[in-house]
């Protein structure tokens, strides 16, 4: 009889007619997945954190990112949306490239669980001089892994051009 039936067949109780059911107390079993099925998604908790900027046609971008695990993250990517369209030519740190007119990717690599940040500084420039930009971040790569908690890693700011630096 295959283990799973066994384990099945020792956890069933029969009830006689008049008397109570006595609990079956039976060691937990780990079943490995079966041939061809995929193995769960490891679990991770990926946060940005920093800080936006804008005056004149320049906007500065801060970025902290980090992992609070449980597992550790071989590669992620972070994007970054503006509500206005940055200027034809730019000046991309490395592992940042243009996604769109009003768009850019930049790889934050492996994160360890609760293991050190990795800083990502972003100075662009902007077709026109807005007297405010929005600007969303999120998430599109996590090496894979399930992230329940999206509240860090998705944020949208409004940045005046006022050359204050606003928090998200």
């Amino acid at each position: 009889m295959p283990l799973s039936a066994a384990v099945a067949m020792a956890a069933t109780t029969v009830l006689v007619a008049g008397a109570a059911a006595a609990p079956v107390d039976v060691d937990p079993v780990e079943v490995a997945p079966a041939p061809g099925a995929a193995a769960p998604a490891p679990r991770a908790d990926l946060s940005h954190h920093g800080y936006v900027s804008l005056w004149g046609d320049h906007i500065a971008i801060r970025i902290r990112s980090e992992n609070r695990g449980p597992s550790d993250v071989t590669a992620s990517t972070v994007r970054l949306r503006f509500s206005a369209p940055l200027a034809a030519r730019q000046e991309l740190p490395y592992g940042c490239l243009r996604g769109g007119k009003a768009t850019v990717l930049c790889e934050t690599g492996g994160l360890r669980s609760a293991g050190g940040a990795r800083q990502t500084a972003l100075d662009l420039t902007l077709a026109g001089r807005p007297d405010e930009v929005v600007v969303r971040l999120d998430t599109v790569w996590n090496g894979g892994a399930r992230d329940t908690d999206r509240t860090n890693d998705v944020h949208e700011v409004l940045a005046p051009a006022t050359g204050d630096a606003y928090a998200f």
